[in-house]
Formats: structure tokens, C-alpha cells, sequence
């Protein structure tokens, strides 16, 4: 458990988890800063820093300490456009804001991945999402938690039609294929933040659960 105020880095505070995590963060009396870059303005806070941009050109201006860091980047492949878009985002940026948060000083990073994610799969979300985890093991993080959580339940601003339709069933499903509520979601990565320990650790829908509760 942390006694010193946490500096926290966090990137995707505008998702449907992310904004929840943000929350939070900021609810949290041990954490003393939050720094989360994004494209639109988030609502003031004072233990909030939130540079506003294109998280590309912002990473090289953000400034520590950092202790912790959070990544819930995510798009789909119809958001993207394409398939070197979407890689462009859920592995190339997720690998470039890691590196930047290393050089901040933190030492855990806890990011959102996917069920399923695996180099070798034949599905290409699944495999964007297994390189971009292949890659910040290569990083060599002291703590790296990687998060798969099945299909995402909540509100978001802009709604995803295959997300809404495929919400119900996903409910039906058993162990890490049930779905999660992104509130519980993040519940479980702060929980996750909290816990010391060495190595890369994954962290299944299922276990997420019963985190997030």
C-alpha cells in the first residue's frame, strides 16, 4: 500500500472506462496529481493536469514524476477506419505512451488489452491487441498488469452499435467471457494499482469481476 501521495499518469481519461478511473483518481485522498493528456478539455480539478491535444505530439511535453500509469486507449476498426489506423492507435500509441511514462520514472503500468488478445490469433483485433502486449513486455517493466476484460457495459458519449447489440449476450456468458461494467472496471485497475508485486501479471474478465466489486 502507498503512503505517499501518488503522481499517476493516465491516457484515455475521455472512454467509457477511463472517465470513470479518472474519477476516481481524483476521489482518491492518496493520490496527489493525475496528469491525463486529451483531446478534449476535462473538467477542473486541482490535483488534475490536463494538457489538451493530439496524445502523439503531447507525450514528449509531459513532465513527472510519475509513479504509476494508466493506458485505456482503445478504438474499434470501424472508428479507426483502417486496419493501419486502428494498429496505429491500439498498438503503436498504447507502446509510445508507455515508453513515455518510463521515462517519467513510473515503474507499474496497468493497461487495457482484450480478451482473446494473442499474437498468433487468426482475428486481427485480437492479434493488434496480442502485439501491443508482446510489446510492453519487451519494455521490460518492473510491474506490467495487463487487463483483458471481456465486453464493456455503460453509457458512452458516442455509442458503439456492435457494443450495444452484442451487450446482452455478452451478460449471458460464463467466467472471462461475461462482461463487465466499465465503473467495476475501473474499481479493479486502481485495486490492481494498490497491490506490489514484480513481473508481468494478466489479469482475466473473470477476475476483473470480482475486483471490481
Amino acid at each position: 500500500m502507498h503512503l505517499t501521495p501518488q503522481h499517476i499518469l493516465l491516457a484515455g481519461a475521455t472512454g467509457l472506462t477511463g472517465e470513470h478511473l479518472l474519477d476516481r483518481l481524483l476521489n482518491e485522498p492518496t493520490v496527489g496529481r493525475v496528469l491525463a493528456p486529451s483531446r478534449r478539455p476535462l473538467a477542473e480539478h486541482p490535483r488534475l493536469d490536463n494538457p489538451v491535444g493530439e496524445l502523439a505530439a503531447l507525450l514528449p511535453q509531459l513532465q513527472g514524476p510519475v509513479d504509476t500509469a494508466f493506458c485505456c486507449l482503445g478504438s474499434t476498426l470501424k472508428q479507426a477506419g483502417s486496419e493501419d489506423a486502428f494498429r496505429a492507435v491500439d498498438r503503436d500509441l498504447v507502446v509510445a505512451f508507455a515508453r513515455r511514462a518510463q521515462e517519467l520514472g513510473a515503474r507499474h503500468l496497468l493497461v487495457l488489452s482484450s480478451l482473446g488478445a494473442d499474437v498468433d490469433s487468426a482475428l486481427f483485433y485480437c492479434r493488434v491487441k496480442g502485439e501491443m502486449e508482446a510489446a510492453l513486455e519487451a519494455q521490460g517493466w518492473p510491474q506490467l498488469t495487463i487487463a483483458r476484460p471481456a465486453q464493456l457495459l455503460g453509457q458512452r458519449l458516442e455509442p458503439r452499435l456492435g457494443e450495444r447489440l452484442a451487450a446482452p449476450l455478452s451478460q449471458l456468458l460464463p467466467g472471462k467471457y461475461h462482461g463487465i461494467e466499465a465503473c467495476s472496471l475501473a474499481r479493479a485497475l486502481w485495486r490492481l494499482a494498490l497491490e506490489d508485486g514484480e513481473g508481468t501479471r494478466i489479469v482475466e474478465c473473470d477476475e476483473l469481476r470480482k475486483l471490481g466489486k
